[in-house]
């Protein structure tokens, strides 16, 4: 029995693969046949590329959430000095 070697695909190859399956409206097993893979392997390519692509969402969407936290946060503390500054001045006006 021989050993089968096993194929390496390039990150390239993958990606126009699922595009291919997202775009051309044929069945993944029709793709498959016609790049020589089994259909298995480009609906996990699918499921990967998918799984990465709402991962990076997720992350941009954090990014974005973290960025106008700051921003908020950097609102509330001048306000709370504004509010110091003025407590100190209506507390040196009442004692006069």
């Amino acid at each position: 029995m021989t050993k089968r070697e096993r194929r390496v695909f390039t990150e390239e190859f993958k990606r126009e693969a699922v595009r291919l399956i997202e775009t051309s409206g044929r069945t993944v097993a029709q793709i498959a046949d016609d790049l020589g893979v089994v259909s298995s392997t480009l609906t996990r390519w699918k499921r990967n590329y998918r799984e990465a692509a709402s991962s990076s969402e997720l992350h941009v969407d954090l990014t974005q959430e973290l960025a106008r936290f700051r921003r908020e946060n950097s609102v509330l503390r001048q306000e709370r000095e504004i509010l110091k500054r003025a407590a100190t001045f209506f507390a040196k006006e009442g004692s006069q």
